[in-house]
């Protein structure tokens, strides 16, 4: 039987990726081949909103993204309780391309 070793993978990060990007609403679309996901910034009082980052992956990867999210949600509600569903609605978005 032959032995699995798990790979280690050095993960580096530059310092403005490091500080993140806040997103209050994000846009999920799909082909047979990939997932997007646009994650954005809405102010209420603004009807307009941009597209702060755009995520493109694979239909598994965007799976085990779902698992981990899973996980990381249920840990967070058991050790800060449940997370309440507000009341606030997801504005309608259109989107426009600007080259």
């Amino acid at each position: 039987m032959e032995d699995k070793k798990s790979a280690e993978i050095k993960i580096e990060i530059d310092e403005q990726t490091a500080n993140g990007m806040y997103s209050n609403l994000a846009v999920i679309s799909h082909s047979d081949s990939e997932f997007v996901m646009d994650f954005i910034f809405f102010h209420p009082q603004s009807p307009k909103a941009k597209v702060r980052a755009r995520i493109i992956t694979s239909p598994a990867h965007a799976k085990k993204m779902m698992f981990a999210l899973k996980d990381n949600l249920a840990k967070y509600e058991a050790k800060f309780g449940e997370i309440k569903e507000t009341a606030l609605q997801t504005p309608k978005a259109k989107t426009e391309y600007y080259n």
